[in-house]
């Protein structure tokens, strides 16, 4: 981007506030800006000594060539300004990431039957993100990297999007979009911690999908990395759909991650502790709860488990 065209887009955008959207941005006429490129000033420049040279030695043939080169260069204005148009601008999923990470927003851009081709820049923070194509009627997902320092609630940056095609001698961009979206940032987790308990660990019977365990407790649906061994081959030998054997009969050990466990460290460092023995706990099979001063989880495991530990930690005493 020449630097001539961005203090030119800064100094427009600066007289207007970004649109905010709840879940989805449309660009219409009035939310689309236009400059010529230093190429399309270059061009302009020729084209008007083409037609000095036309007039000073009369000549038709330079008379026409200019008058369809500007002609080609209006239909380029155009065609320009009608690739963003009518754009629409969704948020799609963000997972969750820990401080310290980098969180991934993603931008769905839904290019609608314009009947054009679009070649866009996607822009946020003053930094281009990405370039893509989108034929008409087209999709596209974009991700836009956003680096995180703290825990809670990560609001997407605002974006917008720009263009050159086809030919570069018009440059169209749009108002700035903020769309209502965030992304949820764990606690950084701290380094190995020795799991401190109050003393009521116990050991409890696991009713779940276990491949230790002995007693078959059932059948479910079969879903994408199940095991073949415990595939029920013999219903499947019958007609009946994929199904997977259930298996249960092991103990395991469930333990509480106690707050009043870090006397005497400050918040931060207790979230961060008890981020890393969720993390450890989960990784070494343990039913685990946990305890905070303002909310209590009884003891679980698995990925859900895990995110509704790590969630309420992130959003431990955080304001609306």
């Amino acid at each position: 981007m020449r630097p001539r065209i961005r203090s030119a887009r800064d100094a427009v955008l600066s007289m207007r506030p970004p649109l905010v959207a709840k879940t989805e941005a449309i660009l219409d006429r009035r939310r689309l800006y236009m400059l010529p490129t230093r190429q399309g000033m270059l061009f302009a420049m020729v084209l008007f000594v083409m037609l000095l040279a036309g007039i000073n030695y009369e000549n038709g043939l330079v008379y026409g060539l200019t008058f369809l080169l500007s002609g080609m260069a209006v239909v380029s204005m155009l065609y320009t300004h009608r690739n963003l148009l009518g754009l629409h601008i969704t948020a799609g999923p963000c997972a969750p990431v820990f401080a310290g990470e980098r969180a991934v927003f993603q931008v769905c851009l839904d290019n609608p039957g314009s009947g054009a081709r679009l070649e866009e820049a996607v822009e946020h923070a003053g930094a281009r993100a990405a370039t893509v194509d989108i034929d008409a009627d087209g999709q596209r997902l974009v991700g836009i990297e956003v680096p995180t320092r703290q825990r809670g609630w990560l609001a997407m940056p605002e974006v917008g999007v720009s263009t050159q095609f086809p030919v570069g001698l018009f440059y169209s961009w749009s108002r700035r979009v903020r769309i209502d979206h965030h992304c949820l940032v764990y606690p950084r987790p701290a380094g190995r911690q020795p799991l401190r308990t109050r003393g009521d660990a116990e050991r409890k019977r696991d009713a779940g999908l276990r491949p230790e365990g002995d007693d078959f407790i059932g059948v479910r649906d079969y879903q994408p990395g199940d095991s073949p061994r415990h595939v029920d081959w013999k219903a499947v030998a019958r007609g009946q759909p994929l199904q997977t054997k259930r298996f249960g009969g092991d103990r395991r050990e469930s333990v509480w991650l106690d707050w009043e466990e870090l006397d005497g460290l400050d918040t931060e460092t207790r979230l961060s502790v008890l981020c890393r023995w969720v993390l450890d706990a989960e990784t070494g099979g343990m039913l685990y709860g946990l305890r905070l001063p303002d909310n209590t989880i009884a003891p679980g495991g698995g990925p859900d488990h895990r995110h509704k530990c790590l969630e309420a930690l992130a959003l431990f005493e955080a304001r609306p």
